[in-house]
């Protein structure tokens, strides 16, 4: 482990705002764009908040709509560092939306993004590495190491295809 190390709760953040008209569709759900904007700045503050410098946004691993947004509702969206690479890091994000006037919290999205730290030139820069402290943090590191086993496969093998000649496209 690197002496600069940092814990997982280190990095945690959690943003709340009540969404809006501006936000919404004419059926009264939050646009999936607003939900993901949100999830990407969760992510990139998270990812500062572990590394001390900017972070970008390289991949979305995953991102899944589970349950609707309403106008109105607050969207409450946790964010934490699963996993650390060299330049990289795994953000874990998780979207949960509450009646404004309170009532139960629904899981309305998941996400897993990948951010790369950057320097001042906006190159990659290498990361603290990570410490984690529970079996869930343990468990949510080896599920982070097996996205990107097949992020890399998925990006060589989709790389490297070529079509049988003659084959349609």
């Amino acid at each position: 482990m690197s002496a600069g190390a940092k814990r997982v709760r280190d990095s945690e953040v959690t943003f709340a705002r009540t969404m809006s008209n501006l936000d919404a569709n004419i059926l009264g759900n939050v646009h999936g764009g607003v939900i993901m904007r949100e999830v990407d700045s969760a992510a990139g503050t998270a990812a500062a908040r572990h590394t001390g410098v900017v972070c970008v946004t390289a991949a979305i691993d995953e991102l899944s709509f589970l349950e609707p947004v309403h106008l109105g509702d607050v969207l409450i969206v946790h964010a934490r560092v699963n996993d650390v690479g060299r330049t990289s890091l795994e953000c874990g994000v998780r979207v949960e939306a509450e009646p404004w006037r309170g009532g139960p919290r629904r899981h309305a999205t998941s996400a897993f993004l990948v951010m790369v730290a950057i320097d001042e030139e906006g190159r990659p820069r290498q990361v603290p590495g990570l410490i984690t402290e529970t079996a869930e943090e343990r468990r949510r590191q080896g599920q982070a190491r097996i996205r990107r086993e097949v992020r890399q496969e998925r990006i060589q093998r989709l790389g490297t295809y070529r079509p049988e000649p003659g084959a349609e496209d």
